[in-house]
């Protein structure tokens, strides 16, 4: 984060200030807990493509084989925005896949999305962060939190 906000700083010197400073820094942080906090209570959209909702729906193939399909919708008209099936999802494939549906609609100002690994992710959240989109994360453990979807 420091780096993106522009700093040009690394790892070991942000541990070499922290150590001179005396300040604690904890090492091992559950990656899932920090990023799964709730960032507020959500903005009630007022119009069409204020704010977004996605997840995923699984399926099995035939031959056995997963498939996964992203899902979303605009919160405010119930629209359905994008629908992509694929047998893998990444970070990067969820943002391409977004950038996909936003040419003809714009972008939302926030999407709200649960705990999963591809919405975790380092790509997705630099994805959000360089086209100033807020991801709004659920409550662990808490679906309803983003009802509309599921």
């Amino acid at each position: 984060m420091l780096q993106r906000e522009g700093w040009d700083v690394g790892k070991k010197h942000v541990y070499r200030l922290y150590s001179l400073e005396g300040l604690q820094l904890r090492m091992k942080v559950k990656r899932r807990k920090r990023s799964a906090l709730l960032r507020g209570k959500p903005s009630v959209p007022t119009g069409p493509n204020q704010h977004w909702s996605m997840d995923f729906v699984h399926d099995q193939m035939l031959d056995g084989r997963s498939v996964r399909i992203l899902t979303v919708i605009d919160q405010w008209s119930r629209e359905s925005v994008c629908l992509e099936a694929n047998f893998r999802q990444t970070g990067r494939s969820v943002g391409q896949a977004l950038d996909r549906s936003a040419v003809p609609r714009g972008w939302p100002k926030a999407i709200t999305v649960d705990n999963g690994t591809e919405f975790t992710s380092r790509a997705l959240d630099d994805w959000a962060y360089r086209r100033g989109i807020k991801l709004d994360y659920t409550r662990p453990g808490k679906p309803t939190d983003n009802g509309l979807i599921e």
